[in-house]
Order: C-alpha cells, then sequence, then structure tokens
C-alpha cells in the first residue's frame, strides 16, 4: 500500500518527521519519561484527552506546558482550587451599556476556548465544577444561558492529578476518567536523569523549546491516523480485551476475581486509535498485536474499577490489564 492512498494531504514519512521533531523539542525541557512524552503525543495526534497522574514534582506540568510551546496552538491554564466555579471555565453572560444607552448581555469567554487546556490538579475541584469540563470533553462545545458555544479545533484536555494527599480532594467520577484516551502514570527518574534534571534546571538557562508543528499540521496528522487500515483479526483482538475485562466470563482470573467493572465501548476506540498512531510513528501502514499492547495499559487503567477485595488485596489495574493481555492472546492464538 502507497502512502498516497492513505491520505492525500500528508504523507507517513511526514508524519513521523513531525512527530520526531515535536519529541526531540518537548525533550530539550523534559528528561527521560519517553514513554510519557509519547502516550501524551498519541492523545493528542489522536485528538483524544489525557490524564497525568504522578506525586508532586515530576515535571506533569511542565510537560503539558511544554507541549503548548512546541504546539503553534492557543493555550491556556487552569488552576482547580476548591473554591473554583463552573463558570470560572466555561465563561459567563455579563451585562454592559451599549452605546446608545441600553444595556445587554454579552458572553464573555472563559479559559477554556484554547486548543490545548491544562487543568492543573483536577480532582481539587469539586464535583459541580468538575462536570463543567464534560460537555466540552466530549461535544467540543460550552452551553451557557441556553446557548451553545463552539470550541476552538483542535481542542484536548491535558489535565494531571497527585495519588497522594486526598485530604480535601474529590475523586474524579468514572463518567469523566472514561472522557480521557489515556491515563499515564508519571513514575520518578532514574538516578542518571535526576543528574540531569538537577544539572538543566540550576544552570544559567534553561533551555527553550522551538514550534515544531502548527494547528494545521496536527489536524492533517489525525486525520491520517484515521485512515490507517486496520485488519480484522486485530479489530477482533480489541474488542475481545474490552469484552474480557468484564467479570463473569472472562478467560482472565484477575478480572473474575478483582474487578467490579469492565471498560465501555470508549476504551476499544482508545485501543483503536492509539495503535494506528503507534503504527504510523514505527513506519508501518498497519496495525499489529504489538501496537494494541503497547498502549493498552495507558487506554485501560482507569477503566476498570476494582471491588473491595481487589483494593484491599492492593492489586493494580496495570496488573490486571498484563494478566488479560495475556489470557486473551492465548485464547486466540
Amino acid at each position: 500500500m502507497t502512502e498516497t492512498t492513505i491520505t492525500s494531504d500528508l504523507s507517513v514519512a511526514e508524519f513521523r518527521e513531525t512527530a520526531a521533531s515535536i519529541e526531540t523539542e518537548v525533550g530539550k525541557v523534559i528528561v527521560g519519561q519517553k514513554e510519557v512524552v509519547r502516550h501524551a503525543l498519541i492523545g493528542i495526534l489522536s485528538g483524544g484527552h489525557v490524564l497525568l497522574e504522578g506525586v508532586p514534582g515530576l515535571g506533569k506540568t511542565m510537560l503539558i506546558r511544554t507541549l503548548g510551546q512546541t504546539l503553534s496552538l492557543a493555550f491556556s491554564r487552569i488552576q482547580f482550587t476548591p473554591d473554583l466555579m463552573p463558570a470560572d471555565i466555561t465563561g459567563t453572560d455579563i451585562m454592559e451599556e451599549a452605546g446608545d444607552g441600553r444595556r445587554q448581555f454579552r458572553f464573555q469567554q472563559g479559559p477554556i476556548f484554547a486548543n490545548l487546556i491544562l487543568a492543573d490538579e483536577i480532582n481539587r475541584a469539586t464535583p459541580k465544577t468538575q462536570s463543567a469540563l464534560l460537555e466540552a470533553m466530549q461535544e467540543h462545545t460550552v452551553t451557557v444561558a441556553n446557548e451553545t458555544y463552539r470550541l476552538p479545533e483542535p481542542f484536548f484536555v491535558m489535565a494531571t492529578q497527585n495519588p497522594i494527599e486526598q485530604e480535601g480532594t474529590y475523586p474524579l467520577p468514572e463518567a469523566q476518567l472514561d472522557r480521557f484516551l489515556f491515563k499515564i502514570n508519571v513514575g520518578f527518574p532514574t538516578a542518571e536523569e535526576l543528574n540531569e534534571i538537577l544539572t538543566r534546571t540550576t544552570g544559567k538557562a534553561n533551555p527553550e523549546p522551538e514550534t515544531a508543528a502548527s494547528g494545521q499540521q496536527i489536524r492533517a496528522m489525525q486525520h491520517l491516523a484515521r485512515q490507517v487500515p486496520i485488519a480484522t483479526h486485530i479489530n477482533d483482538y480489541i474488542s475481545r480485551l474490552i469484552v474480557a475485562t468484564h467479570p463473569g466470563s472472562s478467560p482472565a482470573p484477575l478480572v473474575n476475581q478483582y474487578v467490579r467493572y469492565g471498560s465501555s465501548p470508549r476504551g476499544g476506540q482508545a485501543l483503536v486509535l492509539g495503535a494506528k498512531i503507534t503504527a504510523l510513528l514505527a513506519g508501518r501502514y498497519n496495525v499489529s498485536f504489538e501496537d494494541v499492547t503497547a498502549v493498552a495499559p495507558a487506554a485501560l487503567r482507569h477503566r476498570l474499577l476494582l471491588n473491595f477485595e481487589g483494593q484491599a488485596e492492593g492489586i493494580s489495574t496495570d496488573d490486571v490489564v498484563a494478566d488479560l493481555i495475556e489470557k486473551v492472546e492465548s485464547v486466540i492464538k
């Protein structure tokens, strides 16, 4: 299959080159964390939203801000706090006086009217405020006073949350978690990476990333990703994975024992889109089993709800996903 049969707007080589440039520019600021950067980029190129979770100080906010600098997109940061109100995010109607003395309402846009939204410490705000993002994330619109406003395209929400210090926080409801394409766990750097971080951040000048892609290029890359073909047996594998996340008849023992609810169909959509982009980043025009398993933890870890026994035993959803992949692969092979 030739590149021109996939799309006439962008070649696979150009896709890889642009993606590599983005990762290179991000790497000027972010040390290590290659898998985190790759999955965040996959989230953007698939048109999805990403949730990053990690303890304070690991560079979650810096990563998203750097992506905003690397991409020629309107960037907006929203710091979530307990006193943040929905109107502080979406905007509100304000009354102003016209030139003829009449008063009229005018909609004042909130910070959500941007291309890339950093929702920092999203679990610090109340559920009422968190829900202000639901319509925006799903429909790319905002409704205020019975008026619906379109958000600029492309539109991404990249949120961060802290897994510790849960006092005064409000865990995201499953309905909102499900709207995130990926949940990315940000781990602690190695000793070598920490040494490089200290060198970069305590020197004379911090490196600054350059713009690597425009909004038009990102949309072209999104279009190309959706044109990548996926074989019937790969599609069937993804469907089997999603069905097997539900306890009762799953071939994975950990699912049957420790999972209360499994993934929604959005989990399958995340696997398909993530696998397609992973294939493109590897220079291939077709999706393999390895492409699916490479994104499976990020796509499924936040869509599996553990039961009380699983929480008491300290089972992680990543353990469940690993067991799930192993058992489903053994069934189909």
